[in-house]
């Protein structure tokens, strides 16, 4: 390198790292947006549409890694696209297929990025935390009409934070829940009692969101994640310490519905939510009966009816992702979209015990996909914007595993920042 080069080199060195502190500061936000879903287009769509532009303006590439990712969810709208050809009125379908396209496009986003800088994982972990502490504050604060027009967030005496359905509401506070137990379990313990509140108010949130998929979701996924901590820790004071904590938190928390229980309005919900079938589950033309039924007519409509149809043919909609998937992808959005599902849970597996400085975050987002999947069944979770978010954590986490194992010693500057010709920045 010659001096004038060498010169050049260190003066674009603070510009560079600017550019790259303001990225990951705008995607963070962006993450935070994400707990605000009231109304639509919500406040992240048009952040992370501008955030993304700019990013690939300014030179964001997909590597042979995450290319697999792009092809399955192309593949998966592609399809939407053509079920809307069986649509004799479009309606509201181009939209939601344009939605579907967008939300896809941002799980590349975060795989992307994810590959280029594994530093930006906390970021995002604590960006979600926080978005999901202020939502679920909203939301209990709302259930209980702690002030004038507080009902704004319930709905049919549910809690649903600052999101329209609190189906979503419950099911996104569940990931950065077990980036707290995490942090409780393996982190400092001086940090441990502020994470623990945080923790608290999460969990009364997903309580009082009185989805049972949220509830299971919570449970399950707190469980896995504590099993794959003792599998992967080999040190039996540090096993001791998860179980004496894990104990603990089981205890507040069992201590803390006691006490919700207390309320007539909660005991009253919680005792008919509690039930495993309800009477809308299993009536005709129930949830499980229209399942039949879809998968059945299904089988016959290749190219799908188009989105939002079932639910002007049946009282309400699928309710289910595998059905969804075929009513409004058609076969190729539903071979597609299980391939890439069982494609990430598979990538997520196969590195989920490896000590690399991102092993902590890809636990965390395969346990989510994997709940998520299995909630899946009796929920349509195509447009749920922490679903995607979760695809492209495990995905740029598997990119960087194989990057590690190809170039070790480049493995471990790989937050550091790369330019390309012609590019002013070749990643924020």
């Amino acid at each position: 390198m010659s001096a004038v080069e060498a010169t050049h080199s260190r003066v674009a060195q603070p510009q560079r790292a600017t550019l790259r502190l303001i990225g990951s500061a705008m995607v963070a936000f962006g993450v935070f947006l994400s707990g605000f879903v009231i109304n639509e287009p919500a406040p992240y769509e048009l952040w992370m549409a501008a955030l993304l532009g700019i990013w690939f303006i300014l030179g964001l590439r997909i590597s042979r890694f995450t290319a697999p990712l792009l092809a399955l969810l192309l593949a998966f709208n592609i399809g939407g696209m053509l079920s809307l050809t069986q649509m004799k009125d479009l309606g509201a379908g181009p939209m939601y297929v344009a939605v579907s396209s967008f939300l896809a496009l941002t799980a590349i986003f975060y795989a992307a990025i994810v590959e280029e800088s594994h530093r930006r994982l906390p970021l995002i972990f604590n960006a979600w935390a926080f978005a999901a502490v202020f939502t679920s504050l909203l939301g209990i604060l709302g259930y209980f009409h702690a002030f004038p027009g507080a009902e704004v967030f319930t709905l049919y005496d549910r809690a649903k934070g600052a999101f329209q359905d609190p189906n979503v509401f419950g099911p996104f506070l569940v990931p950065p829940s077990l980036y707290l137990v995490h942090g409780i379990l393996a982190g400092k313990l001086r940090m441990a009692p502020i994470k623990a509140f945080a923790l608290l108010i999460l969990a009364l949130g997903v309580f009082l969101s009185f989805s049972r998929a949220a509830w299971g979701l919570f449970l399950l996924g707190i469980v896995i994640l504590v099993f794959c901590m003792l599998l992967k820790e080999r040190s039996g004071a540090f096993r001791l310490r998860i179980l004496i904590l894990s104990l603990a938190a089981i205890m507040l928390l069992v201590a803390s519905l006691v006490v919700a229980l207390q309320f007539p309005k909660v005991n009253a919900l919680f005792s008919s939510r509690a039930q495993l079938v309800q009477q809308y589950d299993g009536e005709h033309l129930g949830r499980f009966d229209r399942h039949r039924i879809g998968f059945t007519m299904m089988m016959e409509r290749p190219l799908g009816i188009g989105p939002l149809v079932f639910g002007t043919m049946f009282p309400e909609d699928e309710h289910n992702i595998w059905l969804k998937s075929l009513t409004s992808y058609g076969w190729l959005g539903f071979v597609s979209y299980v391939a890439m599902l069982c494609c990430t849970i598979y990538l997520g597996f196969k590195n989920l015990l490896r000590d690399r400085p991102w092993q902590p975050y890809l636990m965390i987002a395969w346990i989510g996909v994997l709940g998520h999947a299995a909630i899946g069944n009796v929920i349509d979770i195509d447009h749920w914007r922490h679903v995607y978010l979760l695809f492209g954590i495990v995905w740029g986490c598997a990119a960087l595993e194989e990057r590690h194992k190809r170039n070790p010693a480049g493995a471990r500057r790989i937050s550091g920042l790369r330019t390309s010709d012609g590019a002013l920045v070749s990643h924020l």
